[in-house]
């Protein structure tokens, strides 16, 4: 392992704004091959996780960022005292809406909704959890969205494949087998018989 192309790429990966991609890191690093970058991005990896520490190197929204370990959240709200976003369920069904079928147009999404989204779509957008993508190319040239690479990093995605299935979704509403299991029917209760009931020989 080359220590201090690892150590060059825990600088970059710290410093970064935001997710730092794989080719943007080689770019920086030309004197470093790529088959060498990628090797110590994984070797990074590992020793985070087998360290066990307050945070990991992690791949999410196409590139490489520290975050912090979810089971340390409770103590990093503590000394964060800035107040939490939070969706109410309209902004929430639009942006599950975006995010599996994107791109999509505001009437497109009013339609699976079934209720008028201006004020929700605006909101996604000044929390640039939604982009624009463009125009359609049919009359009117309405606007399409997707979301965003911020979408991606507050969620804590590696890109939209890792999004959930249906079938995922629906498995954890799902009963589990042992919760469901019907009463098993016990046999009729047996007469124990007593002493005085054996037979003499």
């Amino acid at each position: 392992m080359n220590n201090e192309l690892s150590s060059i790429i825990e600088c970059l990966v710290f410093t970064a704004d935001s997710a730092l991609s794989t080719d943007r890191i080689c770019e920086l690093l030309n004197e470093f091959e790529r088959s060498e970058i990628k090797a110590a991005l994984a070797e990074l990896v590992e020793i985070h996780h087998v360290r066990g520490g307050g945070f990991d190197l992690v791949e999410v929204a196409g590139g490489w960022q520290f975050r912090t370990r979810p089971i340390f959240q409770s103590y990093i709200t503590r000394q964060i005292k800035t107040k939490t976003s939070r969706f109410s369920q309209s902004a929430l069904e639009t942006l599950a809406i975006i995010a599996y079928r994107q791109p999509i147009t505001r009437a497109e999404v009013e339609h699976l909704r079934g209720v008028d989204c201006g004020g929700v779509l605006k909101s996604l957008l000044e929390k640039h959890l939604v982009r624009i993508l463009g125009k359609k190319d049919i009359p009117g040239r309405p606007l399409i969205y997707g979301t965003s690479k911020e979408f991606l990093e507050i969620f804590g995605l590696k890109d939209l494949k890792s999004l959930p299935t249906l079938k995922e979704i629906q498995a954890l509403d799902a009963v589990p087998l042992y919760e469901r299991q019907e009463e098993l029917q016990l046999e009729p209760e047996k007469v124990v018989p007593v002493e005085t009931d054996l037979p003499f020989e």
